[in-house]
């Protein structure tokens, strides 16, 4: 009967259309576990060394060869992990599409075993949100009781001594995010309506998000901002490693979408990391042609999107292989957010750029069909 249980569950896991990090990766989690034996900070389910290998990747002493869920600078995620082991919260600044969610739902995996403590921060988000709720029929009913109750994922993880994760903080409304700094200085949550408290036990903390580049950002207080501290994760330093980061999400999101398409070459991989790159910095790799550079930010995420729906043409009307003809439309879509302006330096660049290299003639050609 457990067999058959075992294997229903699993069933059930491989159905789901996106793991949370603690299914997709239970295996290597539970090989850091096996061998992990160095001090680990009060209820950390691996220590800041296991929590490190998880993120970055390596070869365990038995063999097992754990993914790199990170690529990039170590120093950033040991300094990210040292900050969850103390009192102070953790915030991962940088501009869209730079692994901040990816970044935070692995540490939550890693650290507390539990990512799905999440409050996903907009112009809409409450209060309640943060601190907890009233299911309004029972309070009706009963008055303000412990089963009319709304715990949200801040007071579970705070229960629980485990790590809350806030997407988007600076999408939510300043005087909303002032609620964080009861919670941040003194470990504790207020519930006056039934005249008692939350402490939060040993192991809880709180990883935040945020960028300044979408429309409705609301800075943080001074007081808030003193009671974190910010590790800005940067886009990656070389086309090498960012190549090396898509081709991986690339392949991980093909196998959970079960895309009917080859993989696809690194080539075409680096001519879209190319475009993207050139256009972010407003120069060619050569440093030759200055470039204008279009409204949207361009981001590593962007390119993994674009890769992830040429493969889904190739695969569902194309011959299986990813071609110039299937990333066109990704392409473009990506880059012309604004239909005047970004068109303008789209046209530009294939002009000026794309039609000038020998080896891209077949996407300058696909490019110019979808304009």
């Amino acid at each position: 009967m457990t067999t058959q249980t075992s294997a229903v569950t699993d069933t059930k896991i491989e159905a789901i259309l996106r793991q949370h990090a603690e299914q997709q990766y239970a295996e290597e989690l539970a090989e850091l576990i096996k061998v992990d034996t160095r001090q680990r900070p009060p209820n950390w389910k691996l220590s800041p060394w296991a929590v490190r290998t998880y993120l970055m990747g390596g070869k365990l002493e038995s063999g097992f060869v754990v993914s790199p869920k990170y690529v990039g600078n170590p120093r950033l995620m040991e300094i990210a992990i040292a900050t969850l082991a103390t009192d102070r919260a953790l915030l991962l600044y940088g501009i869209p599409g730079t692994a901040k969610s990816w970044v935070s739902e692995h540490l939550a995996a890693a650290i507390a075993g539990d990512s799905t403590m999440l409050i996903q921060g907009t112009a809409g988000t409450d209060e309640n949100a943060i601190r907890y709720g009233w299911n309004y029929a029972r309070l009706l009913v009963e008055g303000p009781t412990e089963g009319a109750l709304v715990v949200s994922p801040m007071m579970q993880a705070m229960k629980d001594g485990k790590l809350a994760r806030i997407e988007e903080l600076t999408r939510i409304p300043s005087e909303v995010q002032d609620t964080l700094i009861t919670i941040l200085s003194e470990k504790t949550l207020p519930v006056p309506e039934l005249n008692t408290e939350v402490q939060a036990k040993k192991g809880f903390n709180i990883i935040a998000t945020a960028n300044n580049r979408d429309k409705g950002v609301n800075e943080l207080s001074s007081a808030l901002t003193r009671r974190f501290n910010t590790v800005i994760l940067p886009l990656p330093a070389s086309i090498d490693e960012e190549i090396q980061i898509v081709d991986r999400r690339v392949a991980s999101l093909g196998k959970a979408l079960e895309l009917p398409a080859e993989k696809p070459a690194l080539e075409e991989i680096r001519r879209v990391v190319t475009i993207f790159r050139e256009l972010r910095s407003g120069v060619t790799m050569d440093g030759k042609t200055k470039l204008k550079s279009p409204s949207g930010t361009l981001s590593t995420a962007e390119a993994i999107s674009v890769i992830n729906n040429g493969l889904a043409m190739a695969g569902y009307y194309g011959d299986g292989e990813l071609h110039a003809g299937d990333l066109a439309a990704g392409l473009t879509g990506s880059i012309v957010k604004d239909p005047v302006q970004d068109r303008v330096v789209w046209l530009e660049y294939l002009q000026t750029v794309v039609k000038e290299r020998e080896d891209w003639k077949d996407l300058y050609r696909a490019c110019n069909e979808v304009l």
